[in-house]
């Protein structure tokens, strides 16, 4: 019988060892999914960010070449040249 009760005492001993251990990750896994929460949430941020900065950046670079710097004399004409398409199409438009 002692040796039947020396089992089982080793037995719970394990047990509570797994259960502390299981408690353990779980704990763990938790942070780490805060952890994960917080910078998808950063992230999503970070994207808006860039997703301003990139139309701030476009409209900076079409006001320059509408000012006329050497820099964007092509994109300049070109701009140009398509507000005068559009300019035209409007004044077809009214004439019909």
């Amino acid at each position: 019988m002692s040796e039947i009760a020396q089992i089982i005492d080793t037995l719970e001993s394990r047990l509570e060892k797994l259960i502390a251990k299981i408690e353990g990750l779980e704990k763990t896994s938790r942070e780490l999914q805060q952890e994960l929460n917080q910078a998808a949430i950063v992230m999503q941020k970070q994207s808006k960010e860039i997703e301003t900065l990139k139309s701030q950046h476009d409209t900076l670079r079409i006001a320059n070449s509408l000012l006329g710097s050497e820099e964007n004399k092509r994109d300049t004409k070109l701009k140009i040249n398509s507000l005068i398409r559009e300019i035209d199409y409007c004044i077809a438009q009214l004439s019909d």
